[in-house]
């Protein structure tokens, strides 16, 4: 049996997987159907589910709902007050459950405060999404995008510094010497971890 930690404000229904280390914080709710790793964190005021899966080690900040259709993969970072979406043409009155449109977030992504993920992108591995953009179409892995909607202003590393380029298109990251190429408009790691 998992053993993971809940606030005693918050609600865990029945037929949720939890990991082991998995901490969820003041007034959140996990709903029916949904799986998260371990090692994860959710702040307080996080709704999840129902039937959402999140992998290893993800950090989601305060004030973060996370609906049916989301995906989050291994050691994704969800700034305080992020919003997705499910639904493109959303009305009160017309009920568009069998519409919902899939979100996947790739490994080790960060999104930044306030930022919105409207439904239906794959934001790719490492992409940095700063606080405030909004994403409405997909972001390739190791994007720096920013604004509204989202524009790519540049590359970042694994750690997520800005990447600066020499005249072969190689930059190397100070956080940990891994180094990088840009080929066919795409960053691709070429020594590193």
């Amino acid at each position: 049996m998992a053993t993971f930690f809940a606030h005693e404000s918050s609600f865990v229904d029945d037929n949720v997987k939890i990991g082991d280390n998995t901490k969820v914080w003041h007034f959140s709710h996990i709903l029916s159907g949904s799986n998260i790793g371990t090692n994860c964190s959710f702040g307080q005021n996080c709704v999840v589910g129902p039937k959402v899966t999140i992998g290893n080690g993800v950090k989601v900040q305060n004030n973060i709902s996370i609906y049916e259709g989301v995906v989050v993969e291994d050691d994704v970072f969800l700034g305080p007050s992020m919003v997705f979406t499910n639904v493109t043409n959303p009305r009160a009155f017309i009920v568009r459950r069998e519409e919902f449109k899939q979100t996947l977030l790739k490994k080790g992504c960060s999104i930044g405060a306030n930022a919105t993920i409207v439904c239906g992108v794959t934001i790719g591995e490492y992409a940095l999404i700063g606080s405030g953009t909004v994403v409405n179409k997909d972001v390739k892995p190791y994007s720096l995008m920013v604004g509204v909607p989202a524009r790519q202003i540049g590359w970042v590393s694994k750690a997520g510094n800005t990447l600066k380029f020499d005249e072969n298109d190689i930059a190397i990251d100070s956080f940990d010497n891994s180094k990088y190429k840009i080929e066919n408009d795409n960053l691709i790691l070429i020594e590193g971890k």
